[in-house]
């Protein structure tokens, strides 16, 4: 799984931004707890929230479900933040040392802006990572909660991910009874070959994906690291915000505030 240059990146992006109309994005960053015998004298280590002994698997996907970073290891008790910021992948967006492209035009629009990725709110708010603006900060404000659509659309992508991965390795679908380090092999073998797969002559049917999403379960951990987001984050997903609620997008956008004006009135 070799690390992008900068034209595996702009490819990347051009996919996100053709099949889920979210331009300058170049993954969605999620979280699963992979299920564990517990390890001999191990305390409560691997002893997650959920109840279970798990290891943590983290990773980065494209548009295609496929992974493009990946860390596996970390014992289940620590959060998607503190795993995020200690991976080579929050190390190297922090020093902005994994060529990614420079700040690009979004489509139909004056605005300039860096090139993000997205996770859920249990991840930190940075430049080069976009989370959901939380439920009071969107009560009441119909152009966040477009945005949190939209966010929330395209962060599927590994939610969906996991769920093929496991849907496919039945293996997952248990506990491993194997050392750390035979479980973390097991695990890696396991994402890379879910990527070769992945490729144009593996086909899934919608009924097949519906079904990996729903045996899916993700990290719901909402501890944050690295205190209150900067100014300059806020800035970059205000401007997200106001070009996903303005004209210059594609009709799907029309749908996304008609979908949130729907979901006002249900409620």
């Amino acid at each position: 799984m070799p690390q992008p240059d900068e034209d595996m990146w702009v490819k990347i992006e051009d996919d996100f931004c053709k099949k889920w109309n979210f331009p300058n994005l170049l993954g969605a960053i999620g979280g699963k707890h992979m299920l564990i015998q517990a390890p001999p004298h191990s305390g409560s280590q691997y002893f997650c929230y959920k109840k279970v002994f798990s290891i943590a698997l983290s990773a980065l996907v494209d548009a295609s479900y496929k992974f493009i970073f990946i860390d596996v290891g970390a014992y289940g008790t620590n959060s998607d933040s503190s795993i995020f910021k200690r991976s080579a992948l929050g190390t190297g967006l922090e020093n902005n040392t994994l060529n990614i492209p420079t700040e690009k035009q979004l489509p139909g629009s004056n605005t300039t802006l860096p090139h993000v990725i997205v996770g859920d709110e249990a991840f930190p708010l940075r430049t080069y990572l976009m989370t959901p603006f939380s439920r009071d900060q969107a009560r009441g404000n119909e152009e966040r909660k477009v945005f949190n659509y939209r966010l929330s659309q395209v962060r599927n992508v590994s939610e969906n991910s996991f769920g093929i991965l496991v849907r496919k390795f039945r293996i997952f679908e248990h506990r491993l009874s194997l050392s750390h380090e035979h479980a973390n092999c097991v695990i890696l073998a396991a994402c890379i070959l879910h990527n070769y797969l992945r490729h144009d002559n593996c086909y899934w049917s919608e009924n097949d994906l519906q079904v990996a999403v729903s045996d899916m379960q993700g990290l719901r951990n909402l501890e944050r690291c690295g205190g209150p987001p900067p100014q300059a984050a806020l800035h970059v997903r205000d401007a997200f915000t106001n070009y996903f609620n303005s004209e210059a997008g594609p009709v799907e956008w029309q749908a996304a505030r008609i979908q949130v004006g729907k979901r006002n009135i249900q409620n």
